[in-house]
């Protein structure tokens, strides 16, 4: 069935969405602004003591806190290849002499294994800090303060990618299927 341009209820996400282009780690957009910011990675808080844990949430609440602009905190799932996972594991246990290693990494190859037969979805959970702004000299500095902040904080952080980007716009519109902007995708009919 042919699409009618001047149809509103029918078009498709990447006709209204305002996304000019993604170049250079943000997503540009038609009015100008750019949308970007940073990736986080994540840290597991619960292998730490009591005290370590209150006083990393109190950090973060106050690095959130002095943010003097508007942002975005994005959670995003982003799926994993596991049969690259095991190849290395394959690699690494075809190379390791110490029988205990050898035995750690088999059951890491059984749990990937068993993981993959159940055909689940296996994910990594991604953290993003994004903003808008028009001014390149901003963004740099907003990225570099972010960055730093969360390094104060125990936090490690690094500019967003293209990829990241279009990862992301994939997970939100495309159910984390690459998009393939211009194709149309019939249902079969």
């Amino acid at each position: 069935m042919a699409k009618n341009k001047n149809d509103d209820s029918k078009k498709f996400a990447e006709e209204w969405m305002p996304v000019k282009d993604i170049a250079n780690g943000a997503i540009q957009l038609d009015n100008g602004f750019l949308v970007t910011g940073i990736k986080i990675t994540p840290k597991n808080i619960f292998i730490l003591d009591y005290d370590s844990q209150n006083n990393l949430i109190f950090n973060l609440r106050t690095f959130y806190d002095r943010i003097p602009y508007e942002f975005w905190l994005i959670v995003t799932d982003r799926p994993v290849d596991l049969n690259q996972y095991l190849s290395r594991l394959q690699l690494q246990f075809n190379e390791i002499q110490n029988l205990g290693v050898r035995r750690l990494i088999s059951e890491d190859i059984r749990k990937a294994e068993m993981f993959m037969s159940r055909e689940v979805n296996v994910v990594d959970t991604e953290y993003y800090i994004l903003f808008k702004e028009k001014k390149p000299d901003v963004i740099a500095k907003r990225i570099q303060e972010l960055i730093s902040n969360l390094a104060g904080c125990g936090i490690s952080a690094r500019q967003t990618t293209n990829e990241d980007l279009r990862a992301m716009l994939d997970s939100f519109f495309n159910d984390n299927r690459e998009t393939n902007f211009g194709t149309v995708i019939t249902d079969g009919q």
